[in-house]
């Protein structure tokens, strides 16, 4: 018997080196041999372990392998900015600023991560504008501030609008909506690393703002800082993510993070 074996490009042929040996191969130019011998060469790159763990995803979106920071209901996984209890209110699936209250950080500390944040401004700007206007911010590691805030026609400096790595990078572009609709960022982020009390490796984050890409691997050049210049002149280690009150009624829902 005779197989006529016709490639098709973009297409990899499996055929095993025992059933070639026992079977005439007629290919476009290629004897059994030669076509046994490119299956051997091709499996010689072929990667069979570690076999990537299955991850699901449900309806609300959550990989399977992510921990809820805050599902709408509790603060369990939350605390004031200095230690204590949360003060932040709790109301409709959403988690709001108490403006002069302190921010809110996670009891557990993070390295590299993949987060998700849901964030609202307020509906009223109640007559604010720039900085003053739905102003919040996400810290990572409590010092890397991806900056949240009301961005919809609503001029202040590039590099501290919504979805910013604060004072540091504009986003690529203003994917914000209007006051009062839910937006979502999604961050990929890199810690830094630190070796004998050095930088050896500094961070780098990646910003989805509603999708969009607004940040892309960017290197972050130190702590954020409203005045003065970014550093690295502290090493630390893993530390949480903080939520920060910066007096107006933003408000979060639906807050997980995947540890990388």
């Amino acid at each position: 018997m005779t197989i006529h074996v016709l490639p098709l490009p973009g297409y990899a042929v499996r055929v095993s080196a025992l059933a070639l040996a026992g079977l005439g191969v007629v290919g476009l130019g290629l004897s059994a041999s030669a076509l046994a011998n490119d299956v051997e060469e091709a499996a010689k790159t072929e990667a069979w372990t570690p076999v990537p763990p299955t991850v699901a995803v449900g309806v609300d979106g959550v990989p399977s392998d992510a921990t809820r920071l805050f599902d709408g209901r509790s603060l369990a996984a939350w605390e004031g900015e200095n230690g204590g209890a949360a003060g932040w209110r709790i109301a409709d699936g959403a988690m709001t600023v108490v403006p002069g209250g302190g921010g809110v950080r996670t009891k557990a500390s993070f390295c590299d991560v993949q987060l998700h944040v849901e964030w609202r401004a307020p509906a009223e700007p109640g007559g604010m504008d720039g900085q003053d206007r739905g102003n919040s911010g996400i810290f990572l590691q409590q010092r890397y501030e991806v900056q949240v805030l009301d961005s919809y026609d609503n001029p202040t400096y590039a590099n501290g609008q919504a979805a910013s790595v604060y004072k540091q990078y504009a986003p690529l572009v203003n994917a914000s909506r209007a006051p009062g609709e839910w937006q979502s960022y999604d961050i990929l982020y890199t810690a830094p690393v630190f070796e004998d009390g050095e930088l050896s490796r500094p961070a780098a984050v990646t910003v989805l703002h509603n999708g969009v890409l607004v940040q892309h691997d960017v290197e972050i050049q130190g702590t954020t800082e409203w005045i003065g210049a970014p550093s690295y002149a502290e090493a630390h280690g893993c530390a949480p993510l903080l939520l920060q009150d910066h007096d107006a009624k933003v408000s979060y829902r639906n807050i997980w993070v995947r540890e990388l």
